[in-house]
């Protein structure tokens, strides 16, 4: 014999939200802010590329993944101590020939920012593109370097 907990047989109630249809109207309103409110999350509508920014004693290094890109779809420039990186990922086309895709990669423009102090030497910036990611070396001005004094004794 077994027992079981009895539970009355009721349909389940559930609490009315007057607000819960407006829910999909206000997101709809609010996406735009998104990015202003929240820099780092992305929408799952733009393409905007993963990038690190890192410093050492000699320079600045910045890594941004773009992957399926071509070198000649990308554009580096600086001015005014911004770096900036611009580029467009081109959709590929595709041919759906057994009736069913689904395509969860972002494509379209960007364009990516990154201000450097005045320590940054911008006339001898280098930039590679390989394997996806594009590395750009921003190297500090010598008088930014920090020296060591020899002591004399005395």
């Amino acid at each position: 014999m077994m027992l079981t907990k009895w539970q009355p047989r009721l349909p389940s109630l559930v609490r009315w939200d007057p607000f819960e249809e407006t829910a999909g109207f206000r997101r709809f309103f609010d996406q735009p802010f998104e990015a202003l409110l929240h820099p780092g999350v992305t929408s799952e509508l733009t393409f905007r590329p993963l990038a690190d920014v890192s410093e050492s004693k000699d320079g600045f290094t910045v890594t941004v993944e773009l992957p399926g890109m071509k070198q000649e779809d990308i554009v580096v420039s600086v001015e005014e101590n911004v770096l900036s990186v611009k580029g467009e990922r081109k959709r590929e086309t595709e041919t759906a020939e057994e009736g069913y895709s689904r395509i969860e990669r972002v494509h379209g423009s960007f364009e990516r920012q990154f201000a450097f102090p005045a320590t940054a030497d911008m006339e001898r910036i280098h930039a590679a593109y390989r394997d996806g990611v594009l590395e750009i070396r921003l190297p500090k001005k010598e008088e930014a370097k920090p020296k060591t004094v020899k002591i004399e004794t005395a």
